[in-house]
């Protein structure tokens, strides 16, 4: 099937950062630079391979659905196998997450020091391993979102679901900078340990089920249960299959999230470093909705379905609400953390109407949301830094006299959040908007406000921030630095490549969705006619 198959190329693509976290917590303790070094070689070591199973992937109509396969005997008296393989869907979330971790390591190049230390400088003995453990808590992150993405085992994705919350609280409470952070860990750890609680019941439900319903026993096998649950061909009681499709769904909203679950995201986003808020919203979190895509409605087509309304109605609602408590923050983060909220409702929006519109535009628009979020809170976390670590928006004013370098990226990076024309984000929420118009045009009209609550909350932010006299205290902030640049540069360049040219990365998307869609047996309605909409 692939040239590249008799490499194990997914499992190298999640063992490699594990290991990587591994040799970076045992380096010697005096030498943080060592470490910080270790972590971002293996993190690049990681974004090659993630290359090359892009590269590999085949994107011809005839293809497999899932690509670069691997399975493994891991507990066969529980039907649990070590399968993995991917979709164009899994690959872009991949590229992304291993594409956005080198650039998250070098934007939070000190966040693990606990003082004026220079990275090389020998430390005493016993002194605290912060830039270790910083660097190997992102690496294990990383190797469990990958592994999430690649599994194609229901109990082995649930695993590593739950286990990627343990290095996360790790990251917001030990390594954050503010005075809430240890509050805003536990709010988060315990929002999401509930969900998959609840998760666990429906695990546990989906083997119990395919134990009655298939004829070799229990399976945790994804594409097995896909066939057993089948709406053709199940047995199983369709009241049963909801009760399962909720327990799964409520998870994923936990993780997406989606309102009114969202309640954790802005404090953790705040009180973490912007690095570790970043891997969070633009990578973590992302195992959300890609969960909805994958498990909710492949397993459970016709509860999807049954659902779809409620959770459409909840997604257009977090698309508002999202962007209408942005407008009245008064800090810098906690105002970016909201617009997050509203994004993800674009995103679980165009999963739920089930067209191939609106999934390929929710895909790619985790891509870009990735993009365009982690350039906007790491630009906004480089200004804060160097105004003391204020965050409130009063505080700054007449940036772009002093630093037109920060001003000029983070004014692309605020275009590119309100989804400017020629920014990537356009692309897809106009897919999404599209999509959703031809099944729901009332969700796609009241969802299409946040174009212009987005452009109000974020001009004003600029206006603030960057224009206008220099505000008293503001004259000793300098420019990007090159290892800033670094970090920055890439980012808004992709965001301009795939405004203008998204086709290489749609061409990897759609496959899946088409798969997708002939799986749970939806297909695009009919164009919505003007006589239609009455």
């Amino acid at each position: 099937m692939n040239a590249n198959a008799s490499v194990p190329w997914l499992s190298l693509l999640w063992l490699l950062p594990l290991v990587g976290a591994g040799l970076v917590i045992v380096l010697p303790a005096g030498r943080p630079g060592l470490a910080k070094y270790t972590g971002l070689l293996v993190s690049l070591a990681t974004l090659g391979v993630a290359v090359v199973v892009t590269v590999g992937f085949d994107t011809t109509p005839v293809s497999a659905p899932y690509q670069f396969v691997e399975s493994h005997s891991w507990i066969p008296a529980f039907g649990a196998s070590y399968t993995l393989g991917v979709d164009g869907i899994a690959v872009i979330l991949a590229l992304l997450t291993a594409g956005l971790v080198p650039l998250l390591m070098l934007a939070g190049w000190n966040d693990g020091e606990t003082g004026d230390d220079a990275d090389d400088a020998p430390r005493p003995a016993g002194r605290a391993r912060g830039p270790h453990a910083f660097a190997a808590l992102t690496l294990t992150v990383e190797a469990m979102v990958l592994i999430s993405l690649v599994s194609l085992d229901v109990l082995l994705f649930y695993v590593f679901f739950e286990a990627m919350l343990i290095p996360m609280y790790f990251m917001i409470g030990g390594f954050g900078r503010g005075a809430k952070r240890s509050q805003a860990a536990l709010k988060f750890l315990l929002y999401n340990l509930f969900g998959g609680l609840i998760m666990l019941a429906a695990v546990i439900g989906v083997y119990v089920a395919s134990s009655g319903a298939g004829s070799s026993g229990g399976t945790f096998d994804f594409r097995e249960l896909v066939s057993i649950f089948s709406p053709a061909t199940t047995t199983v009681d369709p009241g049963v299959l909801k009760l399962l499709f909720v327990g799964f769904m409520f998870a994923f909203a936990v993780k997406a999230p989606l309102w009114p679950l969202h309640r954790w995201l802005p404090d953790a986003a705040v009180e973490s470093t912007p690095a570790t808020a970043v891997l969070m919203m633009a990578v973590m979190d992302k195992v959300g909705t890609f969960g909805m895509l994958r498990y909710c409605l492949q397993l459970f087509p016709d509860a999807s379905t049954y659902f779809r309304p409620t959770i459409i109605a909840l997604a257009v609602i977090g698309v508002v609400y999202g962007a209408m408590v942005a407008i009245g923050q008064r800090d810098i983060m906690r105002l970016i953390a909201y617009t997050s909220i509203s994004h993800f409702g674009f995103i679980i929006l165009g999963i739920f109407v089930m067209t191939s519109q609106g999934q390929s535009g929710s895909t790619l628009y985790m891509l870009n949301h990735g993009l365009s979020t982690a350039a906007l809170f790491l630009i906004a976390g480089f200004l804060i830094a160097r105004r003391g670590g204020t965050r409130a928006i009063a505080d700054y004013g007449g940036v772009q006299k002093v630093a037109p370098v920060l001003a000029g990226t983070f004014m692309v990076a605020a275009m590119a959040t309100l989804s400017l024309p020629g920014l990537a984000p356009f692309i897809s929420e106009f897919l999404v908007l599209i999509g959703t118009f031809n099944r729901y045009w009332v969700a796609a009209a009241v969802g299409s406000t946040a174009l212009v609550l987005s452009s109000i909350y974020m001009l004003w932010l600029y206006q603030r921030v960057m224009t206008g006299p220099v505000a008293h205290g503001n004259e000793r902030i300098h420019d990007l630095v090159p290892r800033e640049l670094l970090v920055v540069t890439p980012l808004i360049a992709l965001l301009l490549f795939l405004g203008f040219y998204p086709k290489p990365a749609l061409d990897i998307i759609n496959p899946g969705v088409e798969h997708t869609l002939t799986t749970i047996g939806q297909t695009d309605p009919a164009p919505l006619t003007a006589e239609g909409a009455h």
